[in-house]
């Protein structure tokens, strides 16, 4: 007995000992594993520095956002900027133990892993918020036990160095939500167009459940998924207690409403995408798309949105003067043989009055034709297409044929809707509007679409200015004692060759310089210039700030030179502003993401002419208004003053003017410098647009004067007016 119990004893020591052995080595690969682990992974305290990437916010002059730039569309939130309902609805749906575990929750894990067990397939993940934050911000996506220790590691670190709150607040800005938007702050702006302060309980639930996958829960693309996760967020906030049982049923009771997704109507894409320009230049890219800037910049919401409309219809009254170009293409032709069943990409947005939108021509009567567009019906008739001159539809269109409508007005319920026939002008055109006093450019458009062409025809376009150049002539030659009752001969006349001539064939013989300058008469410009000299009209042009090249020859008195918009536009600045011009600015001030100041712009004032001479330039240059090629003009009911320019052959159309406070300047023409068409002047294609967007700029806004233009000076002058000696 005594033998037996001893080899018990033996037997049971030995696997005592191959217990504590294994133990050992287990222990000691384990502590083996994790130092190597541990030794990869980086510094949980650099997350005190932690900055996420931040979009950068574009300002007009009343703060509101009118552009951004990221590469990650982001809004950084603090914990007290989070509202509970947000807070609730994470914590119930990802970690409901968050506030009691240490970085990972065991009990979580074994929940889930039986949950998921039953299901069949994962219906609930066992990693708390802070591993995922750590893979997040750590990791790669791989899938391995290497990460998924790791991740262990990292969550535990993170536990003991920060607070929970600002565990929490590092999730809800850093997680990816969805078509580019990170954290729940863009995100609550994205898909419901509100601050995320303003979120339900639905909405927050819907956001709560998106980081798990958004691409399968986007509301947008798949909406029953996003509601069936969105339900399970909502039970699981009952379930913890955090919204009732009614509360919880009225919310899954509540259809998804997102955000109406409009058409793209960007306020200001050539004035945003100069200022982008500049910006990476000064500050580079990653603060332009990462360093969440913050740019006040000089735009005014509304005369950018008054300007928007002036180019845009002012370019289409131009391509409808010049006739119906077709249909852009016709479905029949291109097999689609169901017209019923056929959809439009564009359908897919809103359509709303005033849009223009394709539609498609289902049907051709007598005197009319039925258009679908979308889920609507519209019978187009004679007056819908009077600018084509064809006398009913079925003239100029056909049966499968797309082409552009405008909506006049719609009635959801009856899905009919009233449009006018419209076509993507092949035109042309730019704006920019500058306050003369402080430099600051208000309003740019330049070009019809961005989306089309980025090329910006108000700062990087050349072109023949004609007799918008005339003014600059003038002045040098007022300088030098020229006044506006002088006589000069406008009669044919030669300069070593060159015999230019008016733009009507005619001559008028002896008349003032008023006169001359009224009627943009040629002679008259050459010879003044002739009188002034060339080689004196260079320096004196490019104190106005024009810094394109300037060839020194007498057609330059005729606009025979290349120059920007914006150059034109600021040079003419200089007359309202008593002889001083303001240099062109669009941005007031950039600071960095904790509101350093990293540059700050104020007025550069230049010295160019006396502000007699502006004065004198400023009454002459209202004679275009009042009896001359800008009598348009007149229709703005309050002092203004400017210049047309129209080139040889018409392919470029200009309008420079000004009131006491606001100069803008229009071109329009083809970018192939092809003409615009017979007659298609200055005062014909650019100055009504001119003409609406100042209508708009000084709506309801008390008359201004001309400060120094006293009312003899307002007069105009007959051809006969004055007998003072003719410069020859």
């Amino acid at each position: 007995m005594f033998g037996m119990r001893m080899q018990l004893q033996t037997y049971l020591g030995s696997l005592v000992f191959i217990f504590l052995l294994c133990l050992s080595i287990a222990m000691g690969a384990t502590a083996g594993v994790l130092f190597v682990y541990n030794s990869d992974l980086p510094e949980v305290e650099g997350l005190e520095d932690y900055r996420p990437s931040v979009v950068t916010e574009i300002y007009a002059d009343d703060l509101q956002v009118i552009g951004t730039f990221a590469l990650e569309r982001r809004v950084v939130l603090t914990w007290e900027q989070i509202p509970q309902v947000v807070k609730d609805a994470i914590i119930s749906v990802e970690d409901q133990n968050f506030y009691d575990h240490w970085g990972i929750d065991f009990f979580g894990i074994a929940r889930a892993s039986l949950k998921n067990f039953m299901a069949g397939r994962v219906v609930e993940g066992g990693s708390t918020l802070t591993q995922q934050l750590s893979k997040n911000l750590f990791l790669t996506p791989e899938r391995s036990l290497r990460r998924k220790i790791q991740e262990a590691m990292l969550a535990i670190q993170i536990e003991r160095r920060y607070r929970k709150e600002e565990i929490l607040t590092l999730y809800c800005n850093l997680g990816y939500m969805g078509h580019g938007q990170y954290g729940f702050a863009a995100a609550a702006e994205y898909y419901f167009g509100k601050d995320l302060k303003d979120v339900t309980v639905e909405e927050a639930a819907l956001l709560a459940a998106l980081p798990r996958s958004p691409n399968n829960y986007s509301p947008i693309t798949n909406r029953d998924k996003a509601k069936m996760r969105r339900n399970y967020a909502i039970d699981r906030m009952v379930a913890e207690g955090t919204i009732s049982v009614e509360e919880g049923e009225r919310a899954k009771k509540t259809e998804i409403v997102l955000a109406e997704r409009r058409r793209p109507d960007e306020l200001a894409p050539y004035f945003v995408e100069e200022l982008r320009r500049y910006l990476e230049r000064t500050y580079g890219l990653s603060a332009v798309h990462e360093g969440g800037l913050k740019v006040y910049s000089t735009l005014n919401v509304a005369l950018q949105r008054a300007a928007n409309n002036a180019v845009r219809q002012g370019l289409r009254d131009y391509d409808k003067r010049h006739g119906w170009r077709g249909a852009e293409r016709n479905l029949l032709q291109e097999g689609v043989t169901n017209l019923d069943g056929h959809e439009l990409p564009d359908w897919k947005l809103p359509i709303r009055t005033n849009d223009i939108v394709p539609g498609i021509v289902m049907s051709i009567s007598k005197n009319s034709a039925v258009v679908k567009m979308g889920g609507y019906t519209a019978q187009l008739g004679p007056q819908d297409i009077a600018w084509t001159n064809a006398k009913a539809p079925g003239e100029i269109l056909k049966p499968g044929d797309v082409a552009l409508f405008m909506v006049r007005s719609l009635s959801p319920a009856e899905r009919k809707i009233e449009v006018t026939l419209e076509q993507k002008p092949k035109i042309q055109g730019a704006l920019v509007a500058i306050e003369p006093k402080t430099g600051e450019v208000k309003a740019l458009v330049g070009g019809y679409d961005f989306n089309e062409s980025k090329f910006n025809r108000v700062t990087q376009a050349l072109r023949q200015t004609g007799s918008a150049f005339k003014p600059f002539v003038y002045a040098a030659a007022v300088d030098n004692g020229l006044k506006p009752e002088d006589i000069i001969v406008d009669a044919p006349a030669n300069f070593g060759g060159y015999a230019p001539g008016n733009y009507d064939g005619t001559y008028e013989g002896a008349i003032t310089i008023r006169r001359a300058v009224a009627q943009s008469r040629n002679i008259p410009a050459v010879k003044v210039l002739a009188n002034v000299g060339v080689q004196n009209l260079i320096p004196y042009v490019r104190r106005f700030g024009i810094t394109s090249k300037i060839e020194p020859y007498l057609p330059i008195a005729l606009g025979a030179t290349d120059v920007t918009l914006m150059e034109m536009t600021s040079a003419y600045t200089t007359f309202p502003n008593d002889g001083v011009r303001v240099v062109p600015r669009m941005i007031r001030r950039v600071t960095d993401y904790e509101g350093n100041v990293l540059e700050e712009n104020f007025p550069e004032l230049r010295d160019v002419i006396p502000a007699k001479t502006a004065r004198t330039m400023v009454d002459l240059l209202q004679e275009p208004v009042r009896a001359g090629t800008a009598t348009k003009a007149q229709e703005l009911k309050r002092p203004a003053a400017g210049k047309t320019g129209t080139t040889n052959d018409f392919t470029d159309a200009w309008f420079i003017g000004f009131t006491p406070s606001l100069a803008a300047g229009v071109w329009v023409g083809f970018d192939e410098k092809i003409s615009l068409g017979e007659k298609e002047t200055g005062g014909k294609a650019a100055l009504p647009i001119w003409l609406d967007v100042m209508q708009q700029a000084f709506k309801d806004k008390p008359v201004e004067q001309f400060h120094g233009v006293g009312p003899s000076l307002l007069a105009s002058s007959s051809p006969a007016a004055d007998s003072k000696k003719a410069q020859q």
